[in-house]
């Protein structure tokens, strides 16, 4: 999933120098929520992991 929001934010930066704001915007606004599901996943792994059952 991290690799997802890498890839995004390099469509947004390619289009931000293009000149392509609303694509620019809308790729940078979904690296962002990408990335903040990806570190809840991350958070919720790491703490069940840590249970024990």
């Amino acid at each position: 999933m991290l690799r997802w929001a890498v890839i995004f934010l390099v469509i947004a930066l390619v289009a931000a120098v293009l000149g392509f704001g609303g694509i620019a915007g809308s790729a940078a606004g979904i690296a962002k929520i990408i990335f903040f599901v990806f570190l809840i996943l991350l958070v919720i792994s790491v703490v069940m992991g840590r249970r024990k059952v």
